[in-house]
């Protein structure tokens, strides 16, 4: 597939950012696709990815900010009180974030630890979203003059075979928890891929929950101002709009738990009263019964030796592992054995 290539910054900068998007809307798994595979098993389940639309992402900025939610503030703690200790470890050039999102503090001590190590050179952002691939490059310019900015718009299981040739020593970021909402052997040949990818010199840096008391845990995915109950129920909204269903929202409530046997946070939707939801754009009825359950979302909580056994699996060591004073959460450094 050929690249598209854009000019994303002023003129004066411009030769040092470019962007290539590999997403192709007749090629990408849609919302229908999964409504009708996930919706229509014995065991009703959705993938994450539908729960951040616009409104969804806005909500999930807001439950980071809930006292309840410690794993968006204590990562960035650690990235900033570590930010140095990391970039010495991996002589790092480059910065290669998988999901990237929007700019962020974490990005922004991960590419200051490099720039005050004198190694900075390029930042290789990876998400979905072409709007927030170019804004994150057009201030991250700015605020890095003479920064690279090779950014990547697709989908981090499918297109990383775009990533552009090193220039040097990488760090291969994935952080926010994010590899925990993967299924145990859906994670390990993620994991796997990753380490296929990696030069000797390359890091890994992952950003994982830790198992810790239950109460804790049931918590965070609970706050006690609701929001991420409006998170998850906002999937409901999202197939409303794009698919004409007429999914009832207020008769689910959201249900969090920890999953002491599988070690994750399990995020479902359960129907109030039995009925059947209409789905319009697929000629679909589904009939819930009263009090079933949806799976919109897992959250493994690791502990070391989890972790250990995961990149084991994939062809990599654990390098550094970095916790808070509380170890509610830990920054790991990996590379290739």
């Amino acid at each position: 597939m050929t690249a598209q290539r854009r000019a994303l910054a002023p003129p004066e900068v411009e030769t040092h950012v470019e962007l290539h998007s590999y997403l192709r809307a007749e090629e990408e798994r849609s919302l229908a696709d999964d409504v009708l595979d996930g919706l229509t098993r014995p065991f009703k389940e959705l993938p994450p990815k539908h729960l951040y639309d616009a409104h969804g992402s806005a909500l999930f900025d807001a439950i980071c900010e809930q006292p309840e939610y410690y794993p968006t503030r204590t990562e960035t703690a650690i990235l900033h009180e570590r930010g140095d200790e990391i970039a010495a470890a991996t002589g790092a050039v480059e910065l290669v974030e998988l999901g990237a999102g929007s700019v962020d503090a974490k990005t922004r001590a991960l590419l200051g630890a490099l720039a005050h190590a004198g190694t900075l050179r390029r930042y290789v952002p990876v998400d979905v979203s072409e709007t927030t691939v170019r804004a994150s490059a057009q201030e991250l310019v700015a605020e890095h003059p003479g920064l690279e900015v090779h950014g990547i718009v697709g989908d981090i299981e499918r297109h990383l075979d775009h990533l552009p040739e090193p220039t040097g020593p990488r760090v291969l970021a994935f952080l926010g928890g994010t590899v925990g909402n993967f299924l145990p052997g859906a994670r390990r040949r993620f994991l796997r891929d990753l380490a296929g990818r990696m030069d000797p010199d390359d890091h890994l840096l992952l950003g994982t929950d830790l198992v810790k008391d239950p109460a804790v845990l049931e918590a965070a995915y609970n706050d006690a101002a609701g929001v991420t109950a409006a998170f998850n129920r906002n999937v409901l909204t999202v197939m409303n709009r794009e698919l004409r269903a007429d999914f009832d929202v207020d008769a689910f409530e959201h249900v969090a738990f920890f999953d002491r046997d599988r070690e994750w946070v399990d995020l479902r939707l359960r129907a109030l009263t039995r009925q059947c939801v209409n789905v319009r754009a697929l000629d679909l009825a589904i009939d819930f019964r009263a009090r079933e359950e949806m799976r919109t979302e897992i959250s493994t909580k690791f502990t070391r030796e989890r972790l250990e056994g995961d990149l084991a699996a994939a062809g990599l060591h654990l390098a550094h592992w970095l916790t808070d004073p509380d170890d509610l959460y830990a920054v790991s450094l990996a590379r290739p054995r």
